[in-house]
């Protein structure tokens, strides 16, 4: 054989291996998105009765740096649904402001942190829990400081918790602000909505683990202190749900116990938070892909593999990107004489990938977003060019807090 059709063959089977990946990854979005439309088939009800729950006892953690404006909007949310033997503990960490003083005038338990090395929620957090190892509670609720808790949403939390002996992810949600008009927000809306509902729900109707989305999640005392939460990871809630997950505590997701916040609509703040998740994300699959890989085999569980599966999708813009890659490259070599398979399975993954997002939309989002805002995509993904570029160049390491908009706004008075 020549060696210039040696090469053409290669690569053929190179690029026809990377489309199959790539089909792969659609097709297991598109599974998640059609399980979404199926009935639940996780059921709390173990026996417990309604004496048993209300002699349990919850700690709510609310980790909060620099959040004067606006933890006491948070602390008057939850105190109300709290049981006598419940507590509220709100973790100070490396506060310059009234955070501390508002949430004790409130009532709220509040421990101070200090420590400008060791920055990130996971270090606020693994404070928290160490101050509650003298007298620990039967269920920790993690609610961030930014967020509106909706009725009944700890206590579904705490019940599933505590039934399911597992992790419990609410459903957690970003919402523009009220009367935005922009499309990027409509879109990172649907995004949201797709990440944070969508595939968690359909996971669950599978009857498999989800990912822990960072605020409204409930942990039996004995589930979260099986694992170090420490760090400065840059999503440490998936990190958090990874550990557990291997450790053989497996998330289980709650739609009906919500918990909302807003996007921030400051160009800075916005793109720093972008930048955190996807680069967080990214780091995580390069971390726990081969390790979850490892432990399914060890371990001889699928459940493992499907959270590997699932881990392997990547920020929604991200996929379009790599399949816009496979596709144009695919076609542009099959004119220098390679196989038509690679872009023939890249056009399968496509119609994947475009079914599940259609069908994510019609299945959760149809009311909210019209569906001609969906024509901006294309404008939404190319705003994320920079994100992944930084990430090949200079990818971001530390954990940095999101800017609050009354943060931007009182500094520009």
């Amino acid at each position: 054989m020549p060696i210039s059709q040696l090469i053409v063959f290669v690569t053929s089977i190179i690029w026809s291996l990377l489309a199959v990946v790539l089909l792969i990854i659609c097709s297991f979005f598109l599974i998640e998105c059609v399980a979404a439309l199926l009935p639940s088939n996780i059921s709390i009800n173990s026996g417990k009765t309604k004496q048993d729950w209300q002699n349990i006892e919850v700690a709510v953690l609310v980790p909060a740096h620099n959040e004067e404006l606006i933890i006491g909007k948070t602390i008057n949310g939850i105190i109300p649904v709290l049981k006598p033997q419940d507590n509220l503990i709100v973790i100070a960490d490396n506060c310059s402001d009234n955070t501390a003083a508002i949430a004790r005038t409130l009532g709220a338990t509040v421990i101070e942190r200090h420590n400008l090395e060791l920055r990130g929620k996971g270090y606020a957090l693994d404070y928290g829990l160490k101050h509650m190892e003298k007298k620990p509670p039967d269920v920790v609720v993690i609610i961030d400081a930014d967020c509106t808790v909706h009725t009944g949403a700890i206590e579904t939390l705490s019940e599933h918790a505590i039934t399911r002996g597992k992790p419990v992810q609410g459903t957690y949600l970003m919402t523009p602000p009220k009367n935005s008009q922009s499309s990027k927000d409509f879109i990172a809306q649907l995004s949201n909505i797709v990440t944070n509902l969508v595939r968690p729900c359909g996971l669950n109707n599978l009857g498999q683990p989800c990912s822990l989305t960072g605020t409204g999640m409930a942990f039996p005392w004995f589930v979260i202190t099986q694992v170090n939460l420490a760090s400065s990871h840059l999503v440490e809630d998936l990190k958090l749900g990874l550990d557990l997950n291997i450790a053989g505590y497996t998330p289980e997701f709650c739609q009906s116990a919500k918990v909302t916040a807003y996007f921030p609509q400051q160009l800075q703040a916005s793109k720093s938070q972008k930048t955190r998740w996807e680069h967080g994300h990214l780091q995580a699959m390069g971390t726990y892909v081969p390790l979850l890989l490892k432990q399914a085999v060890q371990q001889k569980r699928f459940d493992l593999l499907i959270s590997t599966l699932d881990l392997c999708i990547p920020p929604l813009s991200l996929l379009v990107f790599a399949w816009l890659a496979m596709m144009i490259t695919s076609v542009l070599l099959s004119f220098a004489g390679m196989s038509l398979i690679p872009a023939m399975i890249s056009a399968i993954a496509g119609f994947c990938f475009l079914t599940a997002i259609l069908t994510a939309w019609a299945g959760f989002a149809a009311k909210k977003l019209p569906l001609s805002q969906l024509l901006t995509v294309p404008v939404y993904v190319i705003g994320k060019i920079p994100i992944y570029f930084n990430f090949l160049i200079k990818p971001q390491r530390t954990w940095v807090r999101t800017q609050r908009d009354y943060e931007r706004e009182t500094s520009t008075r």
